[in-house]
């Protein structure tokens, strides 16, 4: 297939880029730098310094013979994006050019105007641009588990069967935001369902959970093709935040009680999701919504899993309770359905000893490159 993949230079979608590429689809990526330029305005690096854009492509040509086409340029810019489509003639396009921190979108007014301007004007182009070159195009966009917050009933997945004074309706889940970032991406969804009803689009939204992980296949030992990894208070995930931690011999940071639950997945089920989802396209007129995690866990039992994992390596992890920066409940209900895509072949890698073990023995070969200081929270959701 002819794939274009917005936010190709990112965590999630550099690792997708090169599985495709490797599956033979025909790769275009787009970027803007935003994580990166974010970063460095943030005094922030991550793990792994990556190469440049086109140096990591061309490094992927060498090792594995395939080529991947890039279109530097900003998805928020409509003629750019417009141009990429008509040039490109994708038949899917994968969406994960936006603004992916919820810390980052509570820092202040500038920061939160950049998520919600370049999340929304992303999408609404994308839409746009589908819709002008080739409205057959399957949008795949990643969307959040965070959208639908921590209600007290089992969560659907994308919908809910309803009734009211004796009628019945299909409506969307009601969801309730955490983040200025998580409403974004409440919005992103309305958007889209938006979109496809006007105008009979084929969008497949995938409810994503915290990733964690850092290695996929395509990248072997390879530092050069290693994703963007951040293990910061901004843009690192709890779970690779922890491994970073128990390696720097600092305290894991369990914020609050610790028992805030969520849905995570590894990097290597993210990317066979997309794969997935692909291969077996949404209808004509259909928002398709999957849940898109394999395992729930409460802070505590990650930060337990990680002291365990540490310890067999002859690492000291201890564990420490600090204030919690963020407005969220602490102790709550949590029981999402993901039915979608293990229906569709997804055969889960789930967070093992040995899995964790393998994380902090990769972390272990970067360790002189952890900035202590960019680790505790700063951000105030108050």
């Amino acid at each position: 297939m002819r794939i274009l993949i917005l936010g190709g230079d990112g965590y999630l979608g550099w690792p997708t880029a090169m599985r495709l590429s490797a599956l033979g689809h025909e790769v275009t990526v787009v970027d803007n730098f935003l994580r990166r330029l974010a970063c460095l305005e943030q005094g922030l690096e991550p793990l792994i310094p990556p190469p440049p854009l086109h140096r990591r492509i061309a490094r992927w040509r060498e090792s594995s013979g395939q080529e991947i086409a890039l279109r530097p340029g900003d998805a928020t810019d409509y003629a750019f994006l417009l141009g990429v489509f008509r040039e490109t003639r994708p038949e899917a396009v994968i969406h994960y050019a936006e603004q992916p921190s919820a810390p980052y979108s509570m820092l202040g007014h500038r920061e939160a105007h950049l998520t919600l301007v370049n999340n929304l004007a992303s999408t609404l182009n994308v839409a746009y641009a589908v819709r002008e070159t080739d409205p057959a195009c399957h949008l795949i966009k990643l969307g959040t588990m965070g959208e639908y917050g921590t209600p007290n009933i089992d969560i659907e997945e994308g919908f809910i069967e309803l009734e009211h004074k004796g009628r019945k309706d299909r409506l969307l889940f009601p969801r309730q935001a955490g983040s200025l970032y998580h409403t974004t991406k409440i919005q992103d969804t309305d958007l889209l369902y938006f979109y496809v009803r006007m105008w009979g689009l084929r969008v497949t939204d995938l409810m994503q959970g915290p990733v964690y992980g850092l290695l996929t296949p395509e990248m072997g030992h390879d530092a050069e093709l290693f994703p963007f990894f951040n293990y910061d208070e901004l843009f690192g995930t709890v779970l690779n935040r922890f491994v970073v931690q128990a390696v720097a011999g600092i305290p894991l940071t369990v914020y609050g009680k610790g028992g805030q639950t969520r849905g995570y997945l590894n990097l290597v089920d993210t990317i066979e999701c997309v794969r997935l989802a692909l291969e077996r396209p949404a209808e004509a007129g259909e928002l398709r919504i999957f849940n898109q995690f394999t395992e729930t866990f409460t802070v505590n039992e990650l930060a337990e899993r990680v002291q365990q994992a540490g310890r067999s390596l002859g690492l000291s992890v201890e564990v420490q309770n600090v204030a919690n920066p963020r407005v969220e409940k602490e102790e709550h209900y949590y029981n999402p359905m993901h039915r979608g895509l293990l229906e569709l072949g997804l055969q889960p890698h789930l967070l093992t000893h040995d899995t964790l073990r393998g994380m902090l023995e990769q972390t272990l070969r970067f360790q002189d490159n952890i900035r202590r200081d960019a680790i505790l929270p700063r951000t105030q959701w108050k």
